[in-house]
C-alpha cells in the first residue's frame, strides 16, 4: 500500500479516495474527533486535513481490541477495510471498519472548550481568538480558512491564465506607498523606516518589466480604529496591468477573476460552502455609477444626508448595496470618479474634471471590498502631482524611475482577502474571517 512519491512515502488514503478503495484495507491519520461508545462496538470519527471519517469498532472486524487510552484528540492511525452503505435517502456512504489503531500521541490535557459540535457554541470571539490553535479544529472554524484558501487560489489561477507573472515585494520600506500618518515606523539599525502599506510602488515599477503583476501578501495599516471591518495587518490580493486603454479594463479584469473565484468554489470546495450555508453569488456584469451620482441616489431615494462629500460611510455603502441588489439585479457595484483629494498621488485625475479621478473601489452587498484605478505614468505630470500633495519628489527617485524612463498606460487595484471572506460568509467581525488577527488590541497567539 505504500505509495512513493520523489523521496516521500505515503501509506495512508485521503477519504475522497474511499470508492476506489471499496472492501480493501486501507489506512487513514488524524486524530480522534469523537467516540460513542454503544454495547458491544463504539464509532470512532476521525478528523483528518479536510474530512470527518466515521470508523466503527466491533471485535468482529479483527484480533484486535479496544485500547482504553484512546480518547477525543489523540493522534492515531487507523487500519480497517472500506465500507460502502447506503443511508435512508439512498445516498452512498463509506466508514471504516477498524482493525487496528496505532497510538501516535495523547493529549496532555483536556481541551478548554468542546470543538467536536458541527460549530463552537456560546463561546465569545475573544476567547475563539486567545485558542485560535485549538478553534480551528473545529469542522466550521476550519471550513473557513479552506474557502478562504480557494478564494486566493481562484485569485492566482485566473491572473497566471492571462499573462500575469507573480512577484514579491519588500514589506520594508523607505516611505509609505500612499502617505499620511497610517504608517508603522520602524527602527532599522538606526534608521527610521516603514512597514509596507500596499505594494503599490513596487507593483508599478515591475509592470515596467512584466507589464502584467500580482502579489497576495500582508500590508501594515497604523490605524487606531477598532471597527467590525478593519485590521491592522490584512492580506491584500493585489494586480497591477500595463497597455491599458482605459480604467475599466482594470474592472472588467476584476469581473473575470472575481467569476473564476466563485466558480472554483463552488466546483471545488462545495463540502466548505455547505457547512458554512455560503450564498456564492452570480456573476454575469458588474454595474457601475459615478462617485457624485452615487452620492445623489443616497439623498434622494434613501433620504440620507451623507456627513462626508468626499467619501462613503458604511450606512451608504449598505444603501448602495442594497439599490443594487433590488435595481441592478447584482451583488456588485462600481463607483468610479472619486474625488482626487480622497484618493492617493499616484491616482490619475479624469482629464476631463481634474477634481476627480480615474479610480473606483468595488462594493459586495454593500461593503467596499476593491480600491483600484488608473496610475499617472507621465514623468512631469507624476511629479507634479506629488509636489501639490506636499510630497518631495527628490525622496522618489527610485519610484519615479519607472516615469522617467517610460512607463505605459498602467493602472490596478487591490482587495482585502478577509473582508472578502468576511462578507462572502455574511459574518459580522473581520477577525472571524483573519487566522491570527493583528488590531490595536491584540498580538497574540
Amino acid at each position: 500500500m505504500d505509495k512513493i512519491c520523489g523521496n516521500i512515502i505515503s501509506d495512508t488514503v485521503k477519504f475522497s479516495q474511499f470508492a476506489d478503495f471499496d472492501g480493501k484495507v486501507v489506512a487513514i491519520k488524524g486524530y480522534i474527533h469523537r467516540i460513542r461508545e454503544m454495547t458491544g462496538f463504539a464509532f470512532v470519527i476521525i478528523r483528518t486535513d479536510r474530512d470527518l471519517i466515521q470508523c466503527v469498532y466491533a471485535p468482529e472486524f479483527s484480533s484486535y481490541r479496544w485500547d482504553d487510552k484512546l480518547c477525543e484528540e489523540a493522534c492515531v492511525k487507523v487500519h480497517g477495510k472500506v465500507a460502502k452503505s447506503t443511508d435512508a435517502k439512498g445516498n452512498v456512504r463509506y466508514e471504516l471498519q477498524i482493525h487496528n489503531i496505532e497510538i501516535l500521541s495523547l493529549p496532555a490535557d483536556n481541551l478548554p472548550i468542546v470543538i467536536n459540535k458541527k460549530q463552537l457554541d456560546n463561546i465569545g470571539l475573544s476567547t475563539v481568538l486567545d485558542l485560535r490553535p485549538i478553534s480551528m479544529r473545529n469542522p466550521k472554524e476550519r471550513a473557513i480558512f479552506k474557502v478562504q484558501e480557494g478564494i486566493a487560489r481562484g485569485f492566482r489561477e485566473c491572473l497566471m491564465k492571462n499573462g500575469f507573472t507573480e512577484i514579491r515585494s519588500p514589506k520594508i520600506n523607505f516611505a509609505g506607498a500612499e502617505g499620511g500618518t497610517n504608517i508603522f515606523k520602524l527602527d532599522y539599525f538606526g534608521k527610521q523606516v516603514y512597514l509596507a502599506q500596499s505594494p503599490q510602488l513596487y507593483k508599478q515599477a515591475l509592470v515596467g518589466v512584466y507589464q502584467r503583476v500580482f502579489e497576495v501578501a500582508p500590508v501594515f495599516r497604523a490605524e487606531h480604529h477598532d471597527t467590525s471591518r478593519h485590521l491592522n495587518e490584512y492580506t491584500s490580493m493585489d494586480f497591477e496591468m500595463g497597455f491599458i486603454n482605459d480604467f475599466t479594463d482594470i474592472m472588467n479584469m476584476e469581473v473575470m477573476v472575481l467569476k473564476h473565484i466563485m466558480n472554483l468554489l463552488k466546483s471545488e470546495y462545495a463540502e466548505e460552502l455547505d457547512i458554512l450555508h455560503i450564498d456564492v453569488p452570480e456573476i454575469t456584469e458588474v454595474p457601475s455609477i459615478k462617485f457624485m451620482d452615487a452620492k445623489e441616489l443616497i439623498m434622494k431615494k434613501f433620504k440620507y444626508q451623507p456627513q462626508d462629500m468626499k467619501d462613503f460611510d458604511p450606512t451608504e455603502e449598505e444603501l448602495l448595496g442594497k439599490y443594487a441588489k433590488k435595481e441592478l439585479g447584482s451583488d456588485f457595484l462600481f463607483v468610479t470618479h472619486y474625488p482626487s483629494k480622497k484618493r492617493p498621488f499616484y491616482t490619475m485625475d479624469d482629464p476631463n474634471d481634474p477634481e476627480y479621478t480615474l479610480s473606483f473601489d468595488l462594493l459586495f452587498r454593500g461593503l467596499e471590498i476593491t480600491s483600484g484605478g488608473q496610475r499617472i505614468h507621465d514623468y512631469e505630470e507624476q511629479v507634479e502631482k506629488m509636489v501639490k500633495c506636499g510630497m518631495d519628489p527628490s525622496q522618489f527617485e527610485t519610484y519615479l524611475m519607472l516615469h522617467k524612463y517610460g512607463a505605459p498606460p498602467h493602472g490596478g487595484l487591490g482587495i482585502g482577502l478577509e473582508r472578502l471572506t468576511m462578507h462572502l460568509l455574511g459574518a459580522k467581525n473581520v477577525r472571524e474571517t483573519t487566522m491570527f488577527p493583528r488590531d490595536i488590541n491584540r498580538v497574540t497567539p
